[in-house]
C-alpha cells in the first residue's frame, strides 16, 4: 500500500498552523481562494512565478499590485545590490532618499514635496494625520466600499476596532456629486479632508473610472472649505499616469497616498504633497525603525528612471488592451456573458448573474490548471514584463476555461 504523502504546500500549511495565528491572514491568505491556488511559492522571474511544487505561473497580480516592471527586475536589483554593498540601515538616511524625492517631485505633477514610509496604509494613515494637521479641522469624507488601509481609523472590518475609532468618517458614493456634497455638508466647519481612489475598485464589483465632473467637485469643495484633496494612489502607483492618476482627469490633488508598485516589490511607500500641506506635514509626528531603508530608495529610484525610459504604462496599456480583446472575442464566441471593467493594465473579470462567484472562481480555477493565475473578484494587474506571447499563452488558457464554463453554466 502506498503511503499518502502531503504536497509541500500542504506540509507548509499544517507547520505555520501551529506556529502563525489562522496559518496566514489578510489578503494573501489561500485558504479563501478555491482549494487548487497555493499559498506558498518558491521563485519568480519577469511575469512568471512557481509555486513550492514547481508548478509555473504566468501572472496577473503581480504580488497584489507590487510587482510593476516585473519579477527580479535585473535594472531594480542591481541598484538595490549595490545600496546592499554599502549598507541599508544607519542613523540617518542616505543620498538616495534626497534622489527619489528629487525625482518623484520632478515627475508627480502636483507634488512640491515627498516624504517616505513603506506601506499604503503608512501613506494614507500620515495624508489623514496632515489634513487634521493643516486644517485643525476632523472630519474625512471617504467613499462607499473603498478599502483605504488596515489600521482602525479606516479599517472597513469591525474586529480589533471600535466604533469610535471611525467616529469621523463621512461616507459619500463614488462619482455621485450630490451624494459627496452631502457628505461635505454634514461634516460642516469640520471637514479636514476628502478621500478619494484612483477609480473605484471596490472588491467584487466593477470598477468605474472617475468621471472628471466628479473630480472638479471634489476639488471644488475643497478650494471651498480649505479642506485637503487626497488621492489614494496605493494601488494604482505608477500603472495609470506617472504625473499621479488624476491626471487623466485634469484634477490635481493637495496630498496623495503611493505604494504597492514604486520601487518594484521592494517595500516603499510614499506621500506627495504641495507647498500648502508642507508645513504641517513637518509638525506630525510619524516614524518607523525601517522606513528609510537605503536599498528600497535605490530600488525606488531605478523603477521611476526605468518606467520612463521603457514607456512602462505604454506596455501595459498595449498588453491589456490584446488581454481584454481576445476575452471580450472568446466569450461572445462561447456564448458566456461577462463584464471586463476598470483600465485595461488593471483589469477585473465579472461573470453576467454570478452574485456568489461560482462562474469568476470556476473559470479562474480552469485558467489556473492551465498555468494562468488570475483572480475572481480582486482588481488584477499587468506589469511591463508581460509580453505578446504570455498574453496569447494566457488565451490559449482563457479559451479553454471559458468552453468549460459553457459547457457547466450553459
Amino acid at each position: 500500500m502506498t503511503e499518502f504523502r502531503p504536497s509541500a504546500d500542504a506540509t507548509l500549511r499544517q507547520r505555520a498552523a501551529r506556529v502563525v495565528p489562522g496559518a496566514m491572514w489578510g489578503h494573501m491568505n489561500a485558504a479563501r481562494l478555491p482549494a487548487a491556488y497555493p499559498q506558498y511559492f518558491r521563485r519568480a522571474k519577469g511575469s512568471r512565478l512557481w509555486d513550492v511544487e514547481g508548478r509555473e505561473y504566468i501572472d496577473y497580480m503581480c504580488s497584489w499590485g507590487p510587482m510593476l516592471l516585473g519579477y527580479n527586475d535585473p535594472d531594480v536589483n542591481a541598484a538595490a545590490d549595490e545600496q546592499r554593498a554599502l549598507g541599508d540601515i544607519f542613523n540617518g538616511p542616505t543620498e538616495r532618499m534626497v534622489e527619489l524625492a528629487e525625482e518623484i517631485v520632478g515627475t508627480v505633477v502636483h507634488a512640491d514635496w515627498a516624504m517616505f514610509q513603506k506601506n499604503g496604509t503608512d501613506a494614507t494613515t500620515i495624508c489623514a494625520m496632515t489634513a487634521r494637521e493643516a486644517t485643525g479641522k476632523r472630519k474625512l469624507l471617504v467613499a462607499t466600499g473603498a478599502y483605504h488601509g488596515a489600521v482602525p481609523w479606516c479599517n472597513p472590518y469591525p474586529n480589533g476596532a471600535t466604533a469610535e475609532d471611525r467616529v469621523h468618517l463621512i461616507r459619500y458614493d463614488y462619482n455621485d456629486i450630490a451624494s459627496l456634497e452631502r457628505a461635505a455638508a454634514e461634516a460642516g466647519d469640520d471637514l479636514a479632508g476628502i478621500f478619494v481612489s484612483a477609480f473605484k475598485h471596490d472588491l467584487g464589483k466593477t470598477h468605474v473610472l472617475p468621471t472628471q465632473a466628479f473630480a472638479k467637485a471634489a476639488r471644488a469643495i475643497c478650494d471651498r472649505t480649505g479642506a485637503a484633496l487626497i488621492v489614494d494612489d496605493v494601488r494604482a502607483s505608477l500603472r495609470l499616469h506617472m504625473g499621479g492618476s488624476w491626471e487623466l482627469v485634469g484634477v490635481k490633488p493637495d496630498l496623495a497616498a503611493w505604494s504597492k508598485s514604486i520601487a518594484n516589490g521592494y517595500a516603499l511607500a510614499a506621500v506627495t504633497g504641495n507647498d500648502k500641506f508642507r508645513d504641517a506635514a513637518t509638525r506630525i509626528f510619524v516614524t518607523g525603525s525601517f522606513w528609510y531603508g537605503a536599498m528600497s530608495m535605490a530600488a525606488g529610484l531605478a523603477t521611476w528612471r526605468k518606467m520612463k525610459a521603457i514607456d512602462g504604462i505604454g506596455i501595459m496599456q498595449r498588453m491589456g488592451q490584446r488581454l481584454r480583446d481576445g476575452i471580450d472575442a472568446q466569450a461572445k464566441a462561447h456564448g458566456v456573458k461577462l463584464q471586463q471593467s476598470g483600465p485595461v493594465q488593471m483589469p477585473v473579470i465579472l461573470f453576467d448573474n454570478d452574485d456568489n462567484r461560482e462562474k469568476g472562481w470556476f473559470f479562474c480555477t480552469e485558467a489556473l490548471k492551465r498555468g494562468v493565475y488570475l483572480h475572481a473578484t480582486h482588481t488584477m494587474f499587468l506589469s511591463a514584463a508581460h509580453t505578446a506571447d504570455d498574453i496569447d499563452r494566457t488565451l490559449e488558457a482563457t479559451d479553454a476555461a471559458l468552453a468549460e464554463v459553457a459547457r457547466r453554466f450553459g
